[in-house]
């Protein structure tokens, strides 16, 4: 699951997989703005076939808390 998500995030925030690492920061580390977060949302509905809430995802602060997100919904 991580690795996936690591995957969608590189390519919606134009960087490399390695770099992204659980502890990784949406914001601060990865740049991340809201509409990052909503593109990361509708890819993640889409490769996991799940309907995330909006204001929920933009809550997200790491890496980690979409791994924990998903663990739960799937």
């Amino acid at each position: 699951m991580l690795a996936k998500l690591k995957e969608i995030i590189a390519s919606i925030m134009k960087i490399d997989v390695s770099g992204i690492t659980e502890a990784s920061r949406l914001k601060e580390d990865l740049k991340a703005d809201s509409l990052d977060k909503i593109n990361m949302l509708m890819a993640l509905e889409e490769a996991y076939d799940i309907e995330m809430d909006e204001d929920e995802a933009l809550a997200f602060k790491t890496v980690g808390d979409v791994v924990e997100y998903l663990a739960k919904e799937l």
